[in-house]
């Protein structure tokens, strides 16, 4: 009786041992990370992800069909969870270029222009720094306007359009 019992259990051992060498490998393994590979600029006619130069800013196309014009941008930067600029000023009826410089490692900002009643009259996209892009900004009437970062509103300056 114990011959038939052994016989069963070197078996089931066998049977189990074949099935574990025999089963597949991962799908995967496991490489080092490789050196990244080395970042080319962007396209000098793409703006959005333009470094600042100091310059003027060349004419770009704003919503509507118009162009903004060519000229210094109007600079606004963000670091530490706060605007440099407390106070932009801008032509009036025109439309214009805003070269936000966002400084905060890691931290999402933008910039947002509301007019006195609070109506949102400019929305820039949000994006983490550090990182710089041009917002074109349509044609505004003259007047003083709030300029926020929709993800921190304690973020705020006075935009004064015209003269």
């Amino acid at each position: 009786m114990r011959r038939p019992l052994l016989a069963i259990a070197l078996l089931a051992i066998a049977l189990t041992a074949g099935a574990c060498a025999a089963s597949e490998a991962p799908g995967w393994t496991y490489a080092p990370p490789t050196e990244a590979p080395a970042v080319t600029p962007a396209p000098s006619g793409d703006a959005s992800s333009a470094a600042p130069s100091g310059g003027p800013a060349e004419p770009t196309q704003v919503p509507g069909g118009e162009t903004a014009p060519a000229g210094d941008a109007v600079a606004v930067s963000a670091v530490n969870i706060a605007f440099e600029q407390k106070e932009i000023s801008a032509p009036a009826d025109t439309a214009f270029v805003i070269r936000f410089d966002n400084k905060d490692a890691g931290i999402p900002h933008n910039v947002e222009i509301k007019d006195a009643s609070g109506m949102t009259m400019f929305k820039g996209e949000i994006f983490s720094g550090p990182a710089v892009k041009d917002y074109q900004v349509p044609a505004l009437a003259a007047g003083i306007y709030q300029f926020i970062c929709t993800v921190h509103p304690n973020m705020v300056g006075t935009l004064k359009v015209g003269s």
